[in-house]
């Protein structure tokens, strides 16, 4: 199975309805114009911008995702939503354990470990985040700390169908600060010997990996045209059309 290019935008907390849907239609459009074949799109946006932006990319080949879930199907969480409810909606993927989450939200690996589990079972893709911390990442710790996370944070459930890794360092996020390529490489390496340890070769010969902090169209060759590199979850480069398709178009083949 050759691993398609994944290249997804997670708008975090932004966006009002009249700019998602601008953003939204301009991203299917350009991916239409494009025609990449080895690449699949995704847009990950807000809660309240989820049925406005579907309703954007009909017709197109981008996905829908959500930024978050909750590990239940329903009841007393206020405030939460179920991945069946992101499933009914039409979202294929959701994205778990983000450094933001974790760090804002104090979600343990464990918690992100239960939400994929929660997303497989209503059918959505798992993107699970993973990644080192400055302090850690100073240390030393980079390698340790990521295979930690894989190890705790990915279900045993897990397939290259049903999940998606994506590295992040958190003090790459926003920063405008990315690693060295060499680091990159070695990190997505060693990130995919953790997922053979834990689910076979088979599995991470096929599962997807991508790369994200501060990705952007000048960069984006050089970082996601790396050997274990599947793509790349794109932050602030995603807000606008021009920047997240000049990524695609660093790395995609027509």
């Amino acid at each position: 199975m050759v691993r398609k290019t994944l290249i997804a935008g997670n708008w975090k907390m932004n966006g009002l309805l009249e700019d998602g849907l601008a953003l939204a239609k301009d991203v299917a459009l350009e991916a239409k114009k494009r025609g990449y074949k080895n690449c699949e799109f995704l847009v990950c946006p807000p809660f309240t911008l989820l049925s406005t932006v579907k309703k954007a990319l009909r017709g197109s080949k981008v996905a829908l995702g959500a930024q978050d879930c909750h590990t239940a199907t329903s009841g007393a969480h206020t405030g939460d939503v179920s991945p069946q409810m992101l499933k009914d909606l039409g979202c294929s993927y959701v994205i778990v354990g983000h450094s933001e989450r974790r760090a804002n939200h104090h979600e343990t690996s464990a918690l992100v470990c239960q939400k994929a589990e929660s997303a497989h079972a209503a059918g959505l893709k798992a993107i699970i985040c993973i990644g080192e911390t400055e302090s850690e990442r100073d240390s030393g710790k980079t390698i340790a700390v990521c295979q930690k996370q894989i190890k705790e944070s990915v279900p045993s459930d897990a397939t290259a169908q049903n999940t998606v890794i994506a590295y992040e360092p958190v003090w790459a996020i926003g920063t405008g600060k990315t690693p060295t390529v060499a680091d990159v490489a070695e990190v997505h390496g060693a990130i995919r010997a953790a997922i053979s340890q834990k689910l076979g070769k088979a599995v991470a010969s096929q599962m997807r990996i991508l790369y994200g902090g501060s990705v952007k169209p000048s960069n984006a060759a050089q970082l996601l045209s790396l050997k274990d590199v599947d793509g790349g979850l794109i932050g602030g480069a995603s807000l606008k059309a021009s920047d997240f398709m000049g990524i695609a178009d660093a790395v995609c083949q027509k």
